[in-house]
């Protein structure tokens, strides 16, 4: 048994010591004789603690059982806690005018992706959000440039949101992702490949909107507890880490049954003018 586990037993031999006790204090609370009351408090007590003792010997599954039951309330509360959260943060995480959206931009469920393009796991996961807009036409993605893995990823990140400007967001995220390497060398080569004015790109980069709206990402991320990549928000949920298709359907589909419209502001590929 871990020490996580050794607190929770306690926890739940200390409640059903402690609702026994309870009892007998109502019950002595009649009598006027505190000294009586300890004395007896600790007779009690002991005959409670044996009680409990044999108890649970003979009955063991009811450890199973309401450690099932604690985890369980535990696991409600927390995501009732991430759910106010994103609540508190709708407006930022689903209608921010600085981050690009692909898919149905009036789409019916929104799938939020935070993601570095240095990120090996975000790369795994490019084909299945591929399949997904491509299976989906009422699905709406946000895309949140998460630069964290160095000075390569944040200029990766200008260069994609800069992109924006030129009407190529999806060609050069996909580009930049698949990319084996990522500097300025290799952000010149794919804007040229993709028919990028890359003098007006470099100029973009520096637009002090654009590198705002990637502040923003970083803060919010920091807000909502996100501190790796790939990372994504459906609904209520945050799911960290990279997830397949199948997975990322489904969520889908729960949220869909939800029946949770989202309000969509701006083009397609977000708002930057």
């Amino acid at each position: 048994m871990n020490i996580k586990s050794t607190n929770r037993f306690a926890l739940i031999c200390f409640t059903i010591a402690a609702v026994c006790l309870s009892g007998l204090s109502a019950v002595r609370a009649q009598t006027t004789d505190s000294a009586e009351i300890v004395k007896i408090s600790t007779k009690q007590r002991e005959s409670i603690e044996s009680v409990v003792h044999d108890y649970l010997l003979k009955n063991p599954s009811i450890i199973r059982e309401a450690l099932q039951a604690l985890e369980m309330r535990e696991r409600r509360q927390q995501q009732e806690k991430v759910a106010q959260t994103l609540r508190s943060f709708k407006k930022e995480i689903f209608f921010d005018p600085g981050s690009p959206v692909l898919g149905n931009p009036n789409g019916d469920v929104t799938l939020v992706v935070f993601f570095d393009y240095n990120c090996g796991y975000c790369k795994q996961t490019l084909p299945a959000l591929a399949e997904l807009i491509e299976n989906d036409p009422q699905l709406r993605i946000v895309y949140k440039e998460y630069p964290i893995m160095g000075q390569a990823s944040q200029v990766a990140a200008q260069a994609a949101m800069a992109s924006t400007k030129q009407g190529k967001y999806a060609q050069f995220h996909d580009a930049l992702m698949k990319a084996e390497t990522i500097d300025e060398d290799s952000v010149k080569t794919i804007s040229e490949g993709l028919g990028i004015n890359y003098a007006t790109l470099k100029k973009d980069m520096g637009d002090p909107e654009l590198n705002a709206a990637i502040l923003r990402n970083l803060n919010l991320a920091n807000s909502l507890g996100i501190g790796g990549t790939p990372s994504y928000i459906v609904g209520n949920q945050i799911i960290p880490g990279a997830i397949d298709t199948v997975s990322l359907t489904r969520l889908i589909a729960f949220e869909r049954s939800q029946y949770v419209k989202p309000r969509p502001v701006g083009k397609a590929v977000g708002g930057l003018k």
